[in-house]
Order: C-alpha cells, then sequence, then structure tokens
C-alpha cells in the first residue's frame, strides 16, 4: 500500500525517465493486484481534488494501462466503478482541457472492448437530446467505434438520431469538427461492419437503415461547414463526406455528385495539406463507380485536370503526408480507369507532350501505376502506350527520364517488352547505361545526376536479365547487338553481366536457342563491321572491307541482305563518297552480268538471282540516305542515289525493297521530283498498300493513330511536296477507315480531336494541293465521328457537306478569304466534336501556333479562338494550363499576327473565366518575364474587362498585407520588411495593363481609387525588400519601390495629366520618391504638382486615401499624410470645398503613434495659413492647440516636430484677428510656449542677445512656478533647468537642477528666499527683475499681480 502511495506521489517527477520509471512500476502492481492497484488510484484521485492536471494525467493514464492488460481479471464492480471515475474526470470542467480530458476519456474506450453496454449508459446519460454534449462524451463515441466496431454499430442509428438536431445548434468549430471526426468514424465502423457481415452479431444489418441519418448530417456538414474558415475544420469534413458518400442512398449520390466533387477539388486550394483531400475525393469517387454512376463523366475533366495538378506536385519522403496523398491521388486514377479507360489514356499520354518538366513527370506516375495495378484494363492499350511513350524516350531531362526508367520497368513486368517497339525501350535503358559522368553538379539538389541515372539503368537491366523471366528471349541474344557500336562502349560492363546471367541460364536449361547460328545472325555481323568502319580512318582498308561485303553477301537471303545493307549505310555516315563510289563500281561490276561465274566461284555454284542483288543495292542505297550527313546527302541525292536506285528498279524488286524503304518516311516522303514519275507513283501506291494493311491489323481509333503518328511529322514540313505527300497519304488512310469501319459496340473515337488539331491548320497551307486534301481529311473524320455516334454509313450530314463548299472556297489564294473560311470550317467542327475531347483539340492547335508556315499558324489561331469563343465557357479547370502553354508559345512565335491572337484568345478566356485568369497570371514567378507582361499589357486591350480586374486588384491591394517583418540573420538584431508577392505582382501587373492604350477608358473610371491604391502601396514599399528567393533575380527589374512609382507614372501618363508629369520629371521627384530618404519629398512634390494641374480630380482622390490614416502600417499613413500635408499649401482644397476634410484628418494624426506622421500632420496644419489665410481665424482655436501640442512634443529625438510647430504657429499667427487674441492665454499654450523656451536655449545659449532675453522672462517663469495648473509648473522646472547656464551665476544653476524637478514638490516661499540671497549679488540682475515685477503688476489676472506684489516684497 505504502510503496503504491510513494509511487502515486512520485508519478509527476520533473524527470520524465522517472516518470517512466514509475509508470512501469505501478502498472507492475497492478497486473499483480489490479484491483488493489485501480482501487488506490481511484482514492487518490479523489483525496487530491487539486492535484495539478500533469499528475492528474499521469494517474489515470496508469488506470488506462492496468484495464487494458488485465481487464479479464477485473472485477465486475470494479469496471462499474472505473467507468464512473473516468466520466467525471473527463465531464468535470465544462472547458475543454485536452490532456486531461483525453485521458479520462481513454479509459473508458479501453473498458468498451468488454463492457460495451456498460459503457454506453455511461456515456449516452451524458448524451442528451437537445443539450449539446461535453467534447469529449463525442470523442469517445468516435474512438469506441473505432475500437469495438461490432460492439458500437448496433447503438450507432440510435446515437445519430439523437445527434442530428444537435448539428443545427452547434456553432463553436471545435464542436463542429468533433460532430465531423465522429460521423467519419461511424461510417467508417459501419462500413466495416458490412464488409464482415459472416462475423458480425447481427447480419441483418443493412446499408439503407442508416441512410437516411446520413444524409441529413451530409446535408449539413456539405452545405454550412465545409465552407469554414478554420483549414482543420474543412478538412475533418471533407474527410466526414468521403466516408459518409458510401452510406448515402444511390439517388442522393448521384443528385449531389456534380456540386460534391468541385466542391472538394475547390479545397485544394485552400488548404496546404492535400492528403485529407485525395483520401475522401477517392472514397467518393469509389462510392460513384459502385453504384454505376451516370453523372460522373460529366464531371471526368475537371477530375483530370486537378488529379494531374496533385499528382504533378513534388513528393518530399521527409513529409509523409506528401507521399500519402501521392498515393491515394494515384489510386483515384486507378478507379477512373476502371470506367473511363479510353478518355483517362487520352488525357495522360497526351501530357507526355507538355512543355512543363512536371506535368510529363506526373503523367509518368500515373501510368507507371496504371501499368502496375490496372493490367486486365491496361491490356487492350499495351500498344498505344508503346507508341505513346516514345515521346519521353527523346526527353531531356534526367528528372522526366527516370520516370521513363520506372515505366519501362513496370512494362517489362507486363509483357509489354515482348512487343513490337519494345527493343526501343531496351535500347533506351542501355544508352543510359553508358552515359558519361555529369562534370557539373546541377544546384539543383532534387536533379538527377547521370551517375544517378546511370546507376539505376544498369539496376534495371540487371533486373531484367534475373527477375523478368518473359524477357530472356526477348534479350537472348539481342544485348550482343549493343556490344559494339561505339556510343554504347560505357555501357559494356552491365552488358557482359547480363549476358553471361543469360547465357548461363540458357546453358542451364539446354535451351536449343543458347547456341547462336552466327551464319543466321550475320545482319548482326555486318552492322557490327558498319560501325567499325564508322571508326576507321584508313580509306583504303574500308573500300577493301565494303568490297567483300557486296561480294560475299548471300543475295537471297533477305536478313543477310538487309543486314548487309545497314552495315553499309552505317560506314556511309563517315565515308559517304567511298561508299558511293564502291556501290556505283558494284553496280557496274560483272557480278550483274555474269552472276553465276563470280558467285559460282564463292557460292559453291549456288544460283543466284541478278534481281536480288538489284535489291541488295537498292536497299543499300537506302540506308546510305538513311545514315548519311544530312548536309553532304542533299547534293549526292540525285545525282548518285536516285539515278542509280532508278537503274535498278524494276517490278521484280519492288516487293523485296519497298517495305523496309517505306518503313522510313525519310526515303519516301523526301523522294524530288526528278525521281521518274513510274517510280514514284509505284512508291506510293506500294507505301498506301503498307499502311492499309498495317491499319486493316487494327482498325480502331489507336490503329489509326498508330499508323498516323509515322505521318505526322511531316505534315509540318517546311517542303511543299513533303507536306502535300503527307496530307495526302492521310486522306487516303482516312476514306479506308470510314469504308471498312464496323462499329460494333459503345466505342468512343477518342483521337477525332488529336487528328482534327493537326489537320485542320493545313487547310489554310500556301499549297492549294494540301490544302484540298486537309478539307479531305477533315470530311472524312466527321463522318468517321458520325459512325461512332451511330449514324449509318450512308447517312448524310447538311453541316458536313457544308465542308465541299467550303473547299471550293479554298482555291482562293486571298488571306482575308482564307481566314473567313476558316472560321466555316471551325463552326462545323465545332458542331460535332464531343465535350470532353474539347481540351485535346485546343492544345493540339496551341501547338499549330509555331507551325513553319505562317498561313497555318494563322489559321490555327483563327480555329482556336473561335472554339474558345463558342465553347470556352466550360474549360475553367483548364485555364491556367492553357495559360501556361500560350505563355511558352509566345516565347517562340516571331508572327506578329499570331502574337495579336493570342493576346485575343487570353481575353476571350478572361471573359469567360476572369478569376482564374487573373489568379492565375498574379501567380507567375517574379519579375513577369517579357512574355507575362505581354499577357497582362493584351488584358488592357479591352476597356469593360480591364475595369473588371483593376477594380478586383484594387480592391486587394487595399486589404493585403503588404509585407512581413522577417529576421535576417541570427547573427544580426531587429527584423527587415520582406514584401508579400501577391501585391508586388499586382502592382506589376496593373502597370503592364496600364501600358496599353485601350486602357485609358478604364483608367479614366477608376482615376481617384488607381491613384489612391498606388499611392498607397508606393508607401508600403519604402524600405521593403524582395524575398531572398528573388533578391539575385533581376532585382533592377523588380525593385519593390520601383514598380510602384512606375505604375504610378504610367498611371499619370495614361489619364493624360502630363502638365503633372512634366515638372515631376524635372524636379526629379520619382528618385525622390524610391529614396527612402528623400520619400516623403517626393510625395510632397507629387501632391504639389496634383494641386497646381489636376484640382477636379482631387475631392475623389481624398475620399478614398482617408481610410489609410487610419491602418496599421506606418509607411502608408506617413505617405498619405505627407500627400495631404502639402494640398493644404494650396487654395485649391478651399475652392474644391475639402479644406474641412483634410484638415479633420490633419488633427487626427496629430496625435499617431509616429512621430513623422505628426510632424507632416503639424506641417499641414500650419501650411493652412500659407493656402487659405482666410480660414486661419475660423479655425484658430484648433490650429493653435494643434501648434501648442506641437511645441511640447517630448517624443521628438530630432526636435522636427518642435521645429515645424514653431514654423507653423509663426505662419498662423500673421494671419491671427484681434478678437483671436485671448487664445493665446490658456494653460495649453502657456505649456507649449514655456517648452518651446527651455527648448530654444539649447540653440542660442551662447548669444548675449539671448541672455538678456532670458533675464527678461525669468521672473515670470518664477511667477508661474506657482501656477494652479500642475503642468504649467511642471513646464516651468524644466524651463529653468535648461535656461540656468545662461544666467550667468552657478550657485542660482546649480539651486536650479537641485529643486526644479518636474515631479517633486516645491515650497514656493522658501525657494524664493533662497534664491533672493544669490541674487542680491547682482544688481543689474535686480534692475531686469524690478522692471518685469512692475509691469506684472499690471496683468491682467489677478494672480500673478499677488504673487508680482509678493516677490518684489522679497527681493527688498
Amino acid at each position: 500500500h505504502n510503496v503504491t502511495l510513494a509511487l502515486l506521489d512520485a508519478a509527476n517527477d520533473r524527470d520524465p525517465v522517472v516518470q517512466e520509471q514509475v509508470r512501469k512500476s505501478i502498472l507492475t502492481l497492478g497486473n499483480q493486484q489490479p484491483d488493489k492497484v485501480l482501487s488506490m488510484c481511484q482514492d487518490y484521485l479523489l483525496k487530491h481534488p487539486k492535484l495539478v492536471v500533469g499528475h492528474r494525467v499521469v494517474v489515470l493514464q496508469t488506470i488506462e494501462l492496468v484495464v487494458k492488460s488485465r481487464i479479464d481479471d477485473i472485477s465486475y464492480p470494479k469496471i462499474k466503478s472505473v467507468i464512473q471515475l473516468a466520466s467525471d474526470e473527463m465531464t468535470k470542467s465544462k472547458e475543454v482541457v485536452p490532456e486531461w480530458q483525453q485521458a479520462a476519456s481513454n479509459i473508458l474506450v479501453a473498458v468498451g472492448n468488454k463492457y460495451i453496454n456498460d459503457i454506453m449508459e455511461e456515456i449516452l446519460g451524458k448524451f442528451q437530446p437537445g443539450v449539446l454534449p461535453h467534447f469529449f462524451v463525442i470523442q469517445t463515441l468516435a474512438n469506441l467505434s473505432d475500437s469495438n466496431v461490432y460492439g458500437m454499430v448496433p447503438f450507432l442509428s440510435a446515437i445519430m438520431g439523437t445527434m442530428l438536431p444537435m448539428l443545427g445548434m452547434t456553432k463553436q468549430d471545435n464542436m463542429k469538427w468533433v460532430f465531423s471526426s465522429a460521423l467519419c468514424r461511424f461510417s467508417e465502423s459501419i462500413l466495416e461492419y458490412l464488409a464482415n457481415l459472416d462475423k458480425a452479431p447481427d447480419p441483418t444489418v443493412r446499408k439503407d437503415t442508416f441512410s437516411s441519418e446520413i444524409y441529413s448530417a451530409y446535408d449539413i456538414l456539405f452545405n454550412s461547414w465545409i465552407q469554414s474558415r478554420e483549414s482543420k475544420l474543412r478538412l475533418t469534413v471533407a474527410e466526414a463526406l468521403g466516408s459518409m458518400s458510401h452510406l448515402m442512398a444511390h439517388d442522393k449520390l448521384e443528385e449531389q455528385l456534380p456540386k460534391l466533387l468541385p466542391t472538394i477539388l475547390g479545397l485544394y486550394k485552400k488548404n496546404s495539406e492535400h492528403y485529407i483531400i485525395s483520401k475522401s475525393l477517392y472514397q467518393v469517387l469509389e462510392a460513384s463507380v459502385n453504384m454505376g454512376s451516370r453523372v460522373l463523366e460529366t464531371q471526368i475533366d475537371g477530375l483530370l485536370v486537378a488529379l494531374h495538378q496533385q499528382i504533378c506536385s513534388p513528393m518530399d519522403f521527409n513529409n509523409p503526408p506528401t507521399v500519402k496523398n501521392h498515393n491515394e491521388v494515384l489510386r483515384c486514377f486507378t478507379i477512373l480507369a476502371n470506367t473511363f479507360t479510353d478518355r483517362l489514356m487520352v488525357f495522360v499520354l497526351q501530357r507526355l507532350e507538355n512543355s512543363n518538366e512536371r506535368n510529363r513527370m506526373g503523367s509518368l506516375a500515373v501510368l507507371r501505376h496504371l501499368i502496375n495495378s490496372s493490367t486486365s484494363i491496361m491490356e487492350t492499350k499495351r500498344l498505344l502506350i508503346l507508341a505513346s511513350i516514345r515521346q519521353p524516350l527523346a526527353d531531356h531531362s534526367n528528372k522526366v527520364k527516370k520516370r521513363v526508367v520506372q515505366v519501362i520497368s513496370a512494362m517489362a513486368h507486363h509483357g509489354y517488352l515482348e512487343l513490337e517497339g519494345g527493343d526501343l525501350l531496351v535500347r533506351f535503358i542501355i544508352q543510359h547505361c553508358a552515359l558519361p559522368d555529369t562534370y557539373h553538379r546541377p544546384p539543383d539538389p532534387e536533379e538527377v545526376t547521370n551517375e544517378a541515372l546511370r546507376s539505376m539503368c544498369d539496376n534495371t537491366l540487371h533486373l531484367f536479365t534475373t527477375t523478368v523471366g518473359r524477357l530472356t528471349d526477348v534479350l537472348w541474344p539481342m544485348l550482343l547487338c549493343y556490344l559494339t557500336p561505339n556510343q554504347y562502349a560505357n555501357a559494356t560492363t552491365p552488358l557482359c553481366k547480363s549476358l553471361i546471367l543469360l547465357a548461363n541460364k540458357k546453358q542451364t536449361a539446354q535451351e536449343p536457342n543458347f547456341i547462336i547460328d552466327f551464319n543466321a545472325q550475320g545482319s548482326f555481323l555486318y552492322r557490327c563491321i558498319g560501325v567499325i568502319l564508322q571508326q576507321c580512318y584508313n580509306k583504303e582498308l574500308v573500300r577493301k572491307q565494303l568490297q567483300e561485303m557486296l561480294i560475299g553477301t548471300r543475295h537471297n537471303d533477305a536478313i543477310e541482305r538487309t543486314g548487309v545493307a545497314m552495315g553499309i549505310g552505317l560506314c556511309a555516315s563517315s565515308h559517304l563518297d567511298g561508299t558511293l563510289e564502291k556501290l556505283e563500281e558494284f553496280g557496274k561490276s560483272d557480278a550483274f552480268r555474269k552472276a553465276s561465274g563470280i558467285f559460282g566461284l564463292l557460292k559453291d555454284k549456288n544460283d543466284v538471282d541478278v534481281e536480288k542483288m538489284k535489291s541488295t543495292l537498292i536497299l543499300c542505297y537506302g540506308y546510305v540516305a538513311l545514315h548519311a550527313p544530312e548536309d553532304k546527302l542533299l547534293t549526292r541525292i540525285d545525282s548518285d542515289i536516285l539515278h542509280n536506285i532508278s537503274k535498278n528498279f524494276n517490278t521484280k524488286v519492288k516487293q523485296s525493297v519497298l517495305p523496309p524503304v517505306c518503313f522510313k518516311h525519310k526515303v519516301c516522303f523526301s523522294l524530288q521530283c526528278v525521281f521518274p514519275q513510274v517510280l514514284y507513283s509505284d512508291t506510293f501506291n506500294a507505301l498506301h498498300e503498307l499502311l492499309r494493311n498495317v491499319l486493316a491489323r487494327d482498325l480502331s481509333p489507336d490503329g489509326l493513330q498508330s499508323v498516323f503518328k509515322h505521318i505526322e511529322s511531316w505534315l509540318s514540313s517546311g517542303q511543299d511536296h513533303e507536306r502535300e505527300r503527307a496530307v495526302k497519304t492521310t486522306a487516303e488512310l482516312l476514306q479506308f477507315y470510314l469504308d471498312n469501319l464496323s462499329v460494333k459496340n459503345l466505342v468512343t473515337f477518342h483521337n477525332l480531336a488529336a487528328l482534327v488539331g493537326r489537320l485542320a491548320p493545313r487547310c489554310t497551307d500556301p499549297n492549294p494541293e494540301v490544302r484540298r486534301a486537309a478539307i479531305d481529311c477533315v470530311y472524312r473524320l466527321m463522318y468517321i465521328q458520325l459512325r461512332y455516334e451511330g449514324f449509318s454509313l450512308d447517312y448524310k450530314d447538311d453541316s458536313v457537306e457544308g465542308l465541299l463548299d467550303v473547299r471550293e472556297k479554298l482555291s482562293n489564294p486571298d488571306h482575308s478569304v482564307l481566314y473567313k473560311t476558316c472560321s466555316e470550317l471551325t463552326k462545323i467542327i465545332s458542331k460535332r466534336l464531343p465535350q470532353q475531347q474539347l481540351s485535346t483539340l485546343l492544345f493540339m492547335l496551341y501547338d499549330g501556333l509555331v507551325d513553319s508556315q505562317s498561313n497555318c499558324s494563322r489559321a490555327s489561331s483563327v480555329i482556336l479562338n473561335t472554339l474558345l469563343k463558342n465553347r470556352g465557357a466550360g474549360l475553367q479547370d483548364l485555364v491556367p494550363e492553357m495559360l501556361e502553354v500560350l505563355h511558352s508559345r509566345l516565347q517562340v512565335i516571331g508572327e506578329e499576327q499570331v502574337k495579336v491572337a493570342i493576346g485575343q484568345s487570353i481575353l476571350i478566356l478572361a471573359t469567360q473565366h476572369l478569376q482564374t485568369v487573373v489568379n492565375t497570371l498574379v501567380a507567375y514567378p517574379l519579375p513577369y518575364d517579357s512574355w507575362s507582361c505581354e499577357m497582362w499589357i493584351a488584358l488592357g486591350a479591352d476597356s469593360t474587362l480591364a475595369l473588371q480586374i483593376m477594380e478586383m486588384m484594387i480592391e486587394k491591394l487595399n486589404v493585403m498585407v503588404p509585407f512581413v517583418d522577417k529576421k535576417e540573420s541570427m547573427l544580426r538584431p531587429g527584423l527587415t520588411k520582406v514584401t508579400t508577392s501577391q501585391p508586388l505582382a499586382m502592382t506589376c501587373a496593373l502597370r503592364e495593363m496600364m501600358l496599353n492604350g485601350q486602357s485609358a477608358e478604364a483608367v479614366a473610371h477608376l482615376f481617384p481609387k488607381l491613384f489612391s491604391a498606388l499611392l498607397v502601396r508606393l508607401g508600403s514599399s519604402v524600405g521593403v525588400q524582395l524575398p531572398k528567393d528573388l533578391n539575385n533575380i533581376c532585382v533592377s527589374l523588380c525593385c519593390v519601390l520601383r514598380v510602384a512609382v512606375e505604375a504610378l507614372r504610367i498611371l499619370l501618363g495614361r489619364a493624360q495629366l502630363d502638365a503633372v508629369v512634366k515638372p515631376l520629371d524635372q524636379d526629379g521627384a520619382w528618385d525622390k520618391m524610391k529614396d527612402p530618404q528623400q520619400h516623403t519629398t517626393g510625395v510632397t512634390l507629387l501632391s504639389r504638382a496634383m494641386a497646381k494641374h489636376a484640382g477636379p480630380r482631387l475631392p475623389a482622390i481624398v475620399e478614398s486615401l482617408c481610410p489609410s490614416l487610419c491602418n496599421i502600417y506606418e509607411c502608408q499613413r506617413i505617405t498619405v499624410t505627407a500627400f495631404f500635408s502639402e494640398l493644404l499649401n494650396h487654395h485649391v482644397v478651399t475652392e474644391l470645398m475639402i479644406l474641412d476634410m483634410l484638415m479633420n484628418n490633419m488633427m487626427e494624426r496629430i496625435t499617431d503613434t509616429c512621430g513623422t506622421v505628426r510632424m507632416l500632420a503639424v506641417r499641414g496644419l500650419g501650411n493652412i495659413a500659407v493656402g487659405s489665410p482666410e480660414k486661419v481665424n475660423k479655425y484658430a482655436k484648433e490650429l493653435l492647440a494643434a501648434m501648442s501640442s506641437g511645441m511640447e512634443e517630448k517624443d521628438d529625438p530630432g526636435k522636427l516636430i518642435t521645429l515645424e510647430a514653431m514654423s507653423g504657429m509663426s505662419k498662423i499667427l500673421l494671419y491671427l484677428d484681434q478678437k483671436n487674441v485671448h487664445l493665446l492665454e490658456n494653460d495649453e499654450i502657456r505649456c507649449a510656449s514655456i517648452m518651446l523656451l527651455g527648448n530654444l536655449s539649447k540653440f542660442g545659449s551662447g548669444e548675449p542677445v539671448f541672455k538678456d532675453q532670458i533675464h527678461n522672462v525669468l521672473v515670470s517663469l518664477l511667477l508661474h512656478l506657482s501656477d494652479p495648473n500642475p503642468q504649467v509648473v511642471k513646464a516651468c522646472k524644466y524651463a529653468m533647468r535648461i535656461c540656468a547656464p545662461v544666467i550667468g551665476s552657478e550657485q542660482i544653476s546649480a539651486m536650479f537642477q537641485k529643486h526644479l524637478l518636474e515631479e517633486k514638490g516645491l515650497h514656493y516661499g522658501e525657494f524664493i528666499n533662497d534664491l533672493t540671497k544669490y541674487l542680491v549679488w547682482s544688481k543689474s540682475f535686480l534692475y531686469y527683475k524690478n522692471m518685469r515685477l512692475v509691469m506684472l503688476l499690471q496683468d491682467p489676472d489677478p494672480l500673478v499681480r499677488v504673487k508680482a506684489a509678493e516677490a518684489m516684497g522679497h527681493f527688498h
């Protein structure tokens, strides 16, 4: 007993190690005698009601541990008493004391795992209808539903019935949070219960048991609580909505999805923590897909964009929530892939071509996840993925390449590398096993070095060899091909390791293909020879080897024939002249006339077909053309290559030569017109036949895309004949597709937009043949779409038939006709294009803006803007991405007309999605580059839109925090003002918009507000620095003060106030405003110029500026006060009837906490005497009081306020009427005057004139030492102490310093007697005193007269 008590006393020891040991010891005792220890703990708490919270918590935690470990051995009465104790402890304080109440709650949860009925009896007693329960009552119910699912679910229907009315009564955020959290836990418990009904005590429980209550709760959480400003509450509500969605009735969820999904997506922008949002989104999507939602399809575009933005966010492995969010987002993609496979794949694969690195990385992450997690769904997409992955293979970023390697690894495990095109992925891995070292370390810590990427590829190749069994036959003997080429030299070690492993595996399994038949591998060996000859500089040796290759080939073996051609082609990349000479020599040799003669000796009299030799020769020329340097090839293509091909070409060799030739588009589309017409015609017919055969194997949108991608790049060739052939080939393919299409199931033509986006701009091509063929392509695409929509093959659509009329119009080369026709074409396309493909078409057209043909780039812009006008309203989620693409396009477009069109695109988007456009552009990195500036300038082109944007920004600038105080360094004291990014960005944006002359109307309308906002912004920028990440980037372009000054100057120019700008330029006012030391001088000059040259605009400006005088930012108050102060120097303020407003504001500012503001306010009030002297007597009382206050200012280190007050007083006194002189005779004036005298003595103590003045006033000071006003007495003491040295007597000076202290009492009679003793020694001084006392006997104040008489008595 004593031991336990001692331990309980020590339970709150200051040392946590001691605390932990005490807890363990009590638990040991509790495990031996649980009832006794629990009783002692209970008694201890009851006997010490005032025990500190920390100590109570430790005891309660000990009880919880004993209960958890020995629940089965504790007697039932003791359990009941523990429940009672814990319940009382939990609710004893109505205030929430988390640590204490949580410890008590945990005991109830621990007991509830076995005695749920007893716990519920106690808890429900404190959970009564109509009364808001204690926070921890709800928290305990939530935790119980977590820990004891089967025990709690039967109670939940009743609990939620009681809880629902409470939700509407709840006002405090913490209660809303706990209710939301509980509803989330309840929903999860119900779902777990329903998922395990076979283990549940009541297997009859159904989901719809809870649907009604869940929907009622959903209604309050969704329509009210999720709008809370408190981030933590919003996230908890979102989490609850996700869990609750599974329990909602299907019709209710379907009804809510169009509102629920955008709301959840909107939370991403409002919260920095995204994991909970993504988790909730996944649950809603899962619930929607499980019930077969039809509405979900309408939300898919917004979902994909938002999820893609999330997956592109960087993952920080040191920050687990970012990793968890990444995984949740991938789960969302998985659930969407089950239902919207085609749309998801098109969306993801298109973004592999995005200009933004993070977008490409994000798409690859999704692709890898889908390959791994959705194997069956992705089975039909394998060829499409293989085709699309080629784009990122050529990426220059190592970060992207790292993701590509991860995708390839996933593809390897799922059979992709065994398909056609898989060898390219293996080659990519080997290429990067051969990467050189990174000589310059990248500054970005996230950057992937060559060494890291190379190591990753080494490991991947090893994994392919050891763990992906199905790849063995792909890699063997393919890897041998990479041993000899020079570019793979650095990969020799990993290649050899893998080959050894593969060989051992083959040998052990005794597989027949372990032995490589090098006769069958002749093709490989010839290529090896070609690579070696590339590096050989001995021309004679090269000629000799080429001769041996040509005469040693078995020409009737197609593989060997191709191999030797490839080897000779590789050789030609370094030895073009020698190779062409040797080929021509071989073509003229006797071998072609007497094949059996030579080859009879070499080939044991095998019959060699001369036609096969010609095939070899033509193939060689083809591969020479492929590998030869382009600059050298152009001069030889006609005379040496095409000429010799035509000599040897005939129908017999066509079939054996064309497939490989056609496979290389360089040969087909580059054929010059000198090529014999028959050969050209035959070649193209063969090409079309080949492509039709390929397409017939997979007559689907994916199959069409896989063929089209080989033609696509030629559509924008700089050569007319290449574009013509590419478009005509495409038209042939589309006609074949249309003729043979059979739509058997609900498949969408998902790549319609991708094809139209590439072909439509060609409808204005400079080449009329291309224009006509491009219209044919679009015409056929529209009919293919109609077939997929369910229309029959013979159906004729009026709008599509209209394309035939468009086709005729396009024969007119006039630009204006072409673009008008282009607009008609767009309307037809728009009518047939499904909404979900609109974004794809837009992004294709963005690519078209940089087309090599200016006609086509202009057409792209016309189509783009027509589409945006007609259908852009539904694209809000894509706006940021579209703006990013336009920004990148501006950087490479030289065509001025296209730049103007991009400006139009931005205007159209802003008309439809103003807030999104502004938010996106404001967030662009500072300083804005020239292209960002162009985008803002474009927004100034529409006066209505510019007006809206400017109003929006003015409103934001007025409420945003302009800067934050940051500690610059741990070593340096003090804080530095650092600008916040948004206000700075908005100031830059306003500056750029006002540069557009079309913004003049908006500027005129908003001038007072704009001027006020920019003047206040100017004040906010004084002494403010850029953030560290901007400090070293173009500081001169983005100096905080400079931006505000430039914006203000541009505003004045745009408002046609050149008369204001001119004197400011002449006086150097702009530079003064930018200099913190001269800032107020610059603002004064600005105010002066505005008063002289822009008077009528001042009333509205003053009204707009007044609120800024009361804000918390000192710098803003200084700027505005300086502006107002100078205005009072000019009579215009009286004429405009704003004098009263200005004066009242200045009167309020003389009590400002900032000394500079007080000084400027005093200056402004003094200026009234200059600007409006006729008003001095009207405001004499206020003005004199203000000057008086300024002259007795104590917090005035540089005496600037005092000097301004003196200056102001002198101005005012010039115009003060006799009737107002009495105003000078008051206590405040006396105080101020006496203080001023003391302060002046500091400056004039050495002057004889000043000494005389002090002697004259000393009597007055002595008399005022007995003034009834204590403030006057204090002022006298201060002035006499300061003036004492001027009197010329050390004794008097010492006496003043000793007795005349402001806060000490003074015996006036004794002081005067003592002082008189010293004064009598100075006769001249007595003369001054008597003369002054005589004068004071005439003073109107009887008290003064009494004191003067009394003093005279002392002196005599």
